[in-house]
C-alpha cells in the first residue's frame, strides 16, 4: 500500500504578509521603513551565482545567507514551529534541511509522508516563518542517521554496490527521486517557494567509489525533475582528494570545516575547484558528537563565535552544524551536525567505524546552540551577537526555554521475560534454517531477532561458546535454558563459557544498534553474520524469530494483555510496565534509569530510543510533552536487555544528564 500525504502549498509570502498573519507589528513596521527586503513577484524571482562578483544574487541583488541546520525527523512535529522561530530570531535567514530516504520509503514502493514525516508541511512552515531553505535530499545524507539515510531494504540484494552506477542502485534512487522531487519543485524559490538551493548527494569525495558516472546520473535526474534554474551544489571537506572525487561540472562546489581551521587555507582549497563565485562553508561545526561509552563533548561558545566572525568578515555564506573532531581525526575528514539537533528516537541513530564499531547516542544534542529540548544556550546568544554585527536582527525577544517538569519517581513491575512472549512479538512463528540468517535475509530492517537452537551434546565442563570475528552485529544477549549468560558484542567480547545438557535451549537475542552512516562500510548487515560454535564445533538447526516489538507496543501491548507469570528474580531481556499521570498539563521531561543497564523505552506507544546507563555518557532520555496524555494514565513500557534493579523505578527530571561514562564493560565482564 502506498501512503502519500499531500499538503496545500502556498507560495512563499512576502515578509509583511507573513508578519501580519502573525500579528508581529514591530517587524511589519521595519518592513514599511524599508529595512527589510520585500519579495519579488514569482515571475521575477531568481537565485543565482554571480561569478564576476563572487557572490549569490537573489532577485538580482547581492545576497549572503547565514544558515543553521535542523532535521525535522529528529524533532516532534508539535515542536517544529518553536525550533524554527528560535532559529529565525537568532538572526538566521536560512535553514538547511536533510531528507532521509529511509524515513519515508519504509519498504520498496511504500511511502510515508504523514505526521512527523510530513516534509511538505515542514517546508511550508519554514516559508511561513520567513526562512529560506537549503535542501539536502540525498539520496545519501550521512547525518549520523541509520545507514546515512539509505534504506536498509537496499541490502536485500546483498551484491548491490551503494552510491555507484550499479543499475540496481540507480533504479532504486530514480524511483525515490521521482516521488520526492515533484513535491520539492513547487517550493523552489524560482517557483514562488523558499528553497534557494539543492544539494546533489553528500560528501561524495569521502566515499571510496569516486564514480563520476554516478554523479552525472544524479545531476541529470535532478535537472529533469527540478528544472534548469535551481542552483545545485556539492559539499566536501577541503582535502584535495575529497574535492577531486566529490565535485562535478554543473554542480557548484562548497566546503565544510569548523572552528580552529585555517579559514584562508580551507577557502583556498575551494578556490582551486571554484576559482570564482561565492565562498560557502556548508557545514560550520558548532559542537561535537557523542558515542556510547565515550565522554560527552562540548565546544566553547567563544571559539565558535570567533570562527563565525572571521568567515563573515570574508563575506562568506555559512551554515552552522555540529561536528565530531574525534571522528575527523579518525577518518581524515570532518563531518558536521546541527544548529539544533534533537533526538534519535526509535532506531534511527547511526554509527561510525574506524578500528571499531562506534554507535551514536540517542541524544542528538551535541552541545548545539539550541539544546535537545529546544532551549537557547550561551552558544546561541554568542552567535546571535556576532550576526548582529553584520546584519539587523529580527525585532523581538528570543522565546524562552520550554517548561520542563520533574514528574518524580514511577514504580514499574516486571511483565514478562522476552522469551516467554515470542508468540506476541513474532505472531507468524520462527523461520527454520540450518545456519543463522541475517536481518536483511529475513527482511527485518531494525530492532531485534531471536536465534534459537539446542545444545547438541552434554557439556558438563565449561565449553567456549564463540562467534567468528565481526559476526555479532551488533550485540547478542545469550540465554541457556532461559537463564541469561552474558553478552557478545561486535568488536568486543565474542566468547562465553557455558555448561549444560544435550537438548538444553540456547537463545541469542540479537540487537541492531544502528547501521554505519559514513565511509565505505554503509553496507552494514545485521544479526548473526557467522555461525556460533561450541568448542569450535558449529551449531546448527536454528529457529529464527524476527521481532515486531514496536507493532505490539503501538497496539497497546503489554498494558492491554493479561499479566505473565515470569521469574521475578531472573535477569536478562524482559519487559517492565507502569503508568504515571501529568498534573494538568503535559510538559517536556527527562527520564533517568537508576540501576538499570541497557534497553529501550516506550511511552504511550512512542519509541523514545535507547538508554545505556551502564555505559553512558547519556543518562537520561528526552520525553517531549507532546507524547504525554493529560487526564488519563501514561503507559510506560521498558525493554531491559541485561539486568533491571531489584525495585524497578524510573525518575523523571526537569533537566538532562549527559556526562557520566562508565566505559565499554558488559554484563559478562563486570
Amino acid at each position: 500500500m502506498m501512503v502519500v500525504a499531500t499538503s496545500s502549498f502556498v507560495p512563499y509570502p512576502g515578509p509583511a504578509e507573513r508578519l501580519a498573519r502573525k500579528g508581529l507589528q514591530a517587524l511589519a513596521l521595519l518592513l514599511a521603513a524599508g529595512l527589510l527586503h520585500t519579495q519579488a513577484s514569482p515571475s521575477a524571482r531568481s537565485f543565482q551565482l554571480d561569478y564576476e562578483h563572487n557572490c549569490f544574487r537573489k532577485d538580482g541583488a547581492p545576497f549572503r545567507y547565514i544558515s543553521g541546520s535542523i532535521h525535522y525527523a529528529r524533532v516532534p512535529r508539535p515542536a517544529w514551529r518553536d525550533r524554527l522561530l528560535k532559529m529565525y530570531l537568532s538572526g538566521l535567514s536560512t535553514v538547511q534541511v536533510y531528507v532521509p530516504w529511509n524515513y519515508h520509503e519504509t519498504l520498496p514502493g511504500v511511502y510515508d509522508f504523514t505526521g512527523n514525516r510530513d516534509v511538505e508541511a515542514f517546508l511550508d512552515l519554514t516559508a511561513e516563518l520567513g526562512l529560506l531553505v537549503i535542501l539536502r535530499p540525498g539520496p545519501y545524507i550521512c547525518a549520523e542517521w541509520e545507514m546515512g539515510g539509505l534504506p536498509a531494504w537496499l541490502l536485500w540484494k546483498p551484491d548491490m554496490t551503494l552510491r555507484t552506477s550499479d543499475p540496481a542502485y540507480l533504479a532504486a534512487v530514480d524511483s525515490w527521486l521521482h516521488v520526492l522531487l515533484p513535491k520539492i519543485r513547487p517550493r523552489l524559490y524560482q517557483q514562488g517557494g523558499n528553497i534557494i538551493s539543492v544539494q546533489v548527494e553528500n560528501e561524495y569525495g569521502s566515499y571510496y567509489a569516486c564514480d563520476y558516472g554516478y554523479l552525472r546520473h544524479l545531476l541529470g535526474s535532478f535537472r529533469a525533475l527540478l528544472g534548469s534554474e535551481v542552483l545545485l551544489f556539492t559539499t566536501d571537506s577541503a582535502g584535495a582528494q575529497e574535492l577531486r572525487c566529490g565535485t562535478l561540472q554543473g554542480l557548484y562546489a562548497t566546503v565544510d570545516f569548523g572552528p580552529g581551521s585555517n579559514v584562508t587555507e580551507a577557502f583556498g582549497a575551494l578556490r582551486r575547484v571554484e576559482p570564482k563565485g561565492p565562498l560557502v562553508n556548508s557545514e560550520y561545526y558548532t559542537g561535537w558528537l557523542d558515542y556510547w561509552g565515550e565522554a560527552h563533548a562540548s565546544t566553547s561558545a567563544a571559539w565558535v563565535a570567533r570562527g563565525l566572525e572571521d568567515m563573515l568578515q570574508l563575506g562568506a555564506s555559512i551554515n552552522m552544524q555540529v561536528v565530531s573532531w574525534q571522528r575527523a581525526l579518525l577518518s581524515g575528514v570532518y563531518h558536521r551536525y546541527m544548529f539544533h539537533g534533537g533526538t534519535n528516537f526509535a532506531y534511527w541513530s547511526g554509527a561510525d567505524y574506524k578500528d571499531q564499531y562506534k554507535p551514536v547516542t540517542t541524544s542528538y544534542d551535541y552541545d548545539a546552540p539550541l539544546s535537545e529540548a529546544g532551549d537557547p544556550t550561551e552558544k546561541l546568544f554568542a552567535i546571535r551577537t556576532v550576526i548582529s554585527k553584520f546584519q539587523p536582527l529580527p525585532v523581538g525577544p528570543m522565546p524562552p526555554a520550554t517548561p520542563k517538569y520533574a514528574y518524580g519517581w514511577v514504580a514499574l513491575r516486571k511483565y514478562a521475560d522476552l522469551l516467554d512472549v515470542l508468540d506476541v512479538l513474532c505472531p507468524s512463528g520462527p523461520i527454520q534454517s540450518q545456519f543463522p540468517l541475517t536481518f536483511e535475509a529475513l527482511k527485518q530492517a531494525y530492532g531485534f531477532m531471536v536465534y534459537h537452537t539446542q545444545l547438541p551434546w552434554d557439556v558438563p565442563d565449561p565449553a567456549t561458546l564463540g562467534a567468528p570475528p565481526h559476526s555479532i552485529c551488533d550485540r547478542g544477549y545469550v540465554m541457556l535454558q532461559k537463564e541469561y549468560q552474558g553478552t557478545l558484542e561486535r568488536d568486543g567480547q565474542t566468547t562465553l563459557h557455558v555448561t549444560g545438557r544435550g537438548g538444553d535451549t540456547l537463545d541469542i537475542l540479537l540487537e541492531n544498534m544502528g547501521r554505519i552512516s559514513f565511509g565505505a562500510n554503509t553496507s552494514d548487515f545485521k544479526g548473526l553474520l557467522g555461525n556460533l560454535s561450541l568448542n569450535s564445533r558449529p551449531l546448527s538447526n536454528w529457529q529464527i524469530y524476527p521481532l515486531a516489538i514496536d507493532t505490539a507496543v503501538q497496539q497497546g501491548w503489554p498494558q492491554a494483555a493479561l499479566p505473565k507469570s515470569s521469574s521475578a528474580g531472573r535477569v536478562g531481556p524482559a519487559f517492565y510496565t507502569g503508568t504515571f499521570e501529568t498534573p494538568g498539563i503535559a510538559w517536556d521531561t527527562f527520564v533517568k534509569f537508576p540501576g538499570w543497564s541497557k534497553g529501550l523505552l516506550w511511552i504511550n506507544g512512542f519509541n523514545l530510543g535507547r538508554y545505556w546507563s551502564r555505559r553512558g555518557p547519556q543518562q537520561t532520555l528526552f520525553v517531549p510533552g507532546s507524547v504525554l496524555h493529560v487526564g488519563r494514565p501514561n503507559n510506560i513500557t521498558v525493554l531491559e536487555l541485561e539486568e533491571a534493579p531489584p525495585s524497578p523505578l524510573l525518575l523523571f527530571l526537569d533537566q538532562p544528564l549527559y556526562n557520566r561514562t562508565l566505559g565499554r564493560s558488559t554484563m559478562a565482564t563486570e
